[in-house]
């Protein structure tokens, strides 16, 4: 269903008015282009401009770990985009937790692969921009938990999400032990990005992977589960071990799944996403209303946000839903990924949810810098929203995930003419997501990208994907 119809600002901002009070467009190009070049100083740094591009995962390493020659290229072309932070994608502290077989993964044996990558984007920013000091890059360090290959590690047992990802109700949740042991395995991990290079990392508690799964483990037993503090024990015992062992050295920061909500399913006579039956009250999840999971309440993300920041947390990345699960919460998107379901509201209310989210967070905790989400299904006009919450404090940095796919240097667009083309904006359409989803390759995973707006990377790796799944979809009838 086409939902994405405004041929110009004035047509959207009228949309908007009526259907998200919270999304509002800077007009004015100049205005634009000044508002998003304004530096933004986190911790005892600065970034030069108030863009980002979000940790967005290639599926392109090798199977031991490194990035892969398309890993090399996508950060070429991010390097040369113009945005100020670009946030390194998700990169596993161990083997058992990596979310497919070409997932990065840091280690001793592949640092220094690690530390040229990061040496090559900096130089060609500095090469590009005049200079890469104003440059930063976190790590974002992972555990992929229920989501991990081939052996899925689950925090507790939540009954929708067990039916969605087919988890037996017999298998026992990661014990208390192996979560201590896994601080140190985080904190390891750390240490091996700053001695690559990395001046910043990032822990992941989003998307459904095992922080986040343990953000939302009200019913687990023990010191990993039931109130907030024990829900972010292990986050914030990572923090607390790298500050101890580290001091200033390194930047930390989070990407936070701040409204979890519930499971969707597809109903197989419209298409639609329909929300699994729920108890009232609800006692599952991280950040939703227990006496309706279908809407957000911040009280516990508040708490838990003070407890990170007081631990040593620098910056804050906001995230929403589970691409797993809820993707069109996340994700706002025009078109489903094959087979999954059609968004079960219009667009660009679940653009809203994300910027009034975000907004409150960001209001709460005004020394805390934050980076918002949710930008992308805007398209051209994504940049003009962004610029409106910027200037009026909504949020701090304004970041771009599948966007940035499509379109890399968006942010040299958006601050050398204060707009962005509209032949190469990401129109949502899912491909990437699609490639993601697709296994049926030799080594266990096929590369992602945006085949649509980067033909020449990933072309051809669509039509083997297409390819690929039509012979195993013939083998199966």
């Amino acid at each position: 269903m086409r939902r994405f119809t405004w041929n110009s600002l004035e047509e959207i901002s009228a949309a908007a008015a009526g259907l998200a009070p919270n999304i509002r467009f800077e007009a004015d190009p100049a205005r634009v282009r000044s508002i998003l070049a304004r530096p933004v100083q986190i911790g005892d740094r600065h970034i030069g401009n108030s863009l980002a591009i979000h940790p967005m995962e290639g599926c392109d390493g090798e199977l031991d770990g490194r990035p892969g020659e398309l890993t090399w290229r996508r950060y070429r072309r991010f390097a040369n985009g113009g945005a100020k932070l670009i946030w390194f994608e998700a990169t596993a502290v161990r083997e058992e937790g990596r979310a497919n077989t070409r997932q990065l993964w840091i280690r001793p044996e592949n640092r220094d692969d690690f530390a040229r990558l990061l040496e090559t984007i900096r130089r060609e920013h500095q090469t590009a921009f005049g200079s890469a000091d104003d440059l930063l890059i976190p790590m974002q360090l992972t555990h992929s938990g229920r989501y991990s290959v081939p052996n899925r590690i689950i925090a507790y047992h939540n009954p929708h999400i067990d039916r969605k990802t087919n988890t037996p109700a017999s298998q026992p949740p990661i014990s208390d032990d192996e979560l201590e042991r896994l601080e140190d395995v985080f904190v390891d991990a750390a240490a091996l990005a700053l001695d690559a290079g990395f001046t910043a990392i990032d822990l992941k508690i989003t998307h459904g992977y095992l922080l986040s799964e343990l953000s939302g483990a009200k019913t687990r037993p023990g010191p990993y589960g039931g109130p907030v503090e024990n829900r972010f024990r292990l986050p914030l015992n990572v923090i607390r071990k790298i500050r101890d062992r580290f001091g200033r050295r390194i930047l930390i920061a989070a990407r936070l799944g701040c409204f979890d909500s519930v499971p969707y399913f597809r109903d197989p006579q419209t298409g639609n996403g329909v929300p699994a039956g729920f108890e009232h009250p609800y006692p599952y999840g991280f950040g939703v209303d227990p006496n309706n999971p279908l809407e957000p309440d911040l009280s516990d993300v508040k708490c838990a946000i003070g407890l990170l920041r007081d631990a040593g947390l620098d910056l804050l990345n906001i995230s929403l839903g589970c691409p797993y699960y809820n993707p069109h919460i996340g994700r706002p998107f025009e078109r489903p990924d094959d087979g999954n379901y059609e968004a079960p509201e219009h667009p660009m209310i679940g653009v809203d949810r994300h910027f009034r989210i975000a907004a409150e967070l960001q209001r709460t905790f005004p020394d805390l810098p934050m980076v918002g989400t949710g930008y992308s299904w805007l398209q051209k006009y994504s940049i003009n929203a962004a610029a409106h919450n910027l200037a009026t404090g909504a949020i701090r940095i304004a970041g771009i995930g599948r966007g940035a796919l499509a379109y890399p240097d968006f942010a040299r667009a958006a601050l050398e003419k204060g707009e962005l083309e509209e032949l190469r904006v990401c129109k949502t359409l899912t491909y990437c997501t699609y490639l993601m989803r697709q296994k049926n390759h030799p080594l266990g995973q096929f590369p992602t990208g945006c085949p649509p707006f980067d033909k020449e990377g990933y072309g051809e790796i669509m039509k083997e994907a297409r390819k690929t799944q039509r012979a195993l979809l013939q083998v199966q009838s």
